[in-house]
């Protein structure tokens, strides 16, 4: 929020304004010079929700929806929204909503506004228990199918109250979710492009190398890097950061990438290098169980020095979820030190 004003006196005995969240915002501009005060109109939260939804939407039916009112309810509201504030936010036109550029100017401050409400009631939520409640975290595809299976129960025994809704994501959309106030915790490949948030490094995972089960180097106990050389390697498409960090490793042994192929899933990949397609690296956790024992396919460790990826936990500076954060953080480091085959930190 750029001005916080009345905060105060929202918090001062505001059970019930914590509960229910749709305040009324009072704002008072004092012109200290003149000592005149000039009252800008009350703006209700659900309003701004309102405003906010028709952005995102570009539909008023969708946003009402979405705002769990009906349309006429809510196209009603921001006309007098409008009206309050002497000023056009939407552009109303058949089978198309646009917003005004002072209706693009006011939905990002809308949105800081909401944000901070929110924050506010769940503030008050984790100081009654820290460690209960929803806790939103996100995972790269690469890190959740193989991570979870090893920390989802030992989470649920050590925060038995702690509801965690999780999300797949890629690492730019996890970040922006962050910054949004979407997500509380984004668990991913380091380093990245964490500017404004918290990190905390959990472990680092060594690369392995998965070949077909008939390739030349299928029965070595372990590999080197220049055993590599000449190879086709099969990568991710863009925008997985394990794609980027598997031709970091591998530049180095002079692979080359096929260009007329590339995966959304390290699942995908799997079943490529089982048709004999190529070759490529997994994160230790991906080849293990039965993901190790995959069909037509063999897995094999590196040579010291073993190439590897950091993951880490990421949050927003300011997120009053810290101590469920914290908790969390703590039972993944300590899983995964228990296992001895992954680097703890």
């Amino acid at each position: 929020m750029d001005s916080p004003v009345g905060m105060g006196e929202m918090m001062r005995g505001a059970t019930s304004l914590i509960q229910s969240i749709d305040c009324i915002i009072s704002i008072d501009i004092v012109n200290h010079a003149g000592s005149r005060s000039v009252t800008v109109p009350d703006i209700k939260l659900k309003d701004l929700r309102y405003l906010v939804a028709v952005a995102d939407t570009r539909h008023f039916g969708r946003a009402a929806e979405r705002c769990f009112v009906s349309q006429p309810t809510l196209s009603a509201q921001l006309k007098k929204l409008e009206q309050s504030l002497g000023v056009q936010l939407v552009e109303r036109q058949p089978n198309n909503v646009a917003l005004t550029d002072a209706g693009e100017q006011i939905v990002g401050r809308a949105r800081r506004i909401l944000e901070a409400c929110e924050e506010v009631a769940t503030l008050a939520r984790s100081h009654r228990d820290p460690l209960a409640g929803a806790l939103s975290v996100a995972l790269l595809p690469t890190i959740g199918p193989y991570l979870l299976p090893h920390i989802a129960r030992p989470i649920q025994r050590a925060l038995p109250r702690l509801e965690m809704h999780l999300h797949e994501y890629q690492t730019a959309h996890m970040i922006e979710q962050l910054r949004a106030g979407v997500l509380d915790l984004g668990i991913l490949a380091l380093p990245a492009d964490l500017d404004g948030l918290e990190v905390r490094e959990l472990y680092s995972e060594p690369f392995k190398v998965l070949v077909p089960e008939r390739h030349a180097l299928a029965q070595r106990r372990q590999v080197r890097m220049g055993d590599l050389e000449g190879q086709s390697l099969l990568l991710l498409e863009e925008g997985h950061c394990l794609r980027d960090q598997a031709l970091a490793v591998c530049s180095r042994a002079g692979l080359g990438e096929r260009h007329d192929f590339s995966a959304t899933s390290l699942e995908t990949l799997r079943q490529m290098v089982a048709t004999g397609a190529g070759i490529t690296l997994l994160p230790q956790l991906a080849s293990e169980g039965a993901y190790g024992n995959a069909r037509g396919t063999a897995v094999l460790p590196f040579a010291k020095p073993v190439p590897a990826r950091r993951i880490g936990a990421v949050w927003r500076r300011t997120s009053a979820r810290r101590p469920a954060i914290d908790a969390v953080c703590d039972v993944i480091a300590e899983r995964i030190a228990r296992t001895g085959r992954l680097g703890a930190h």
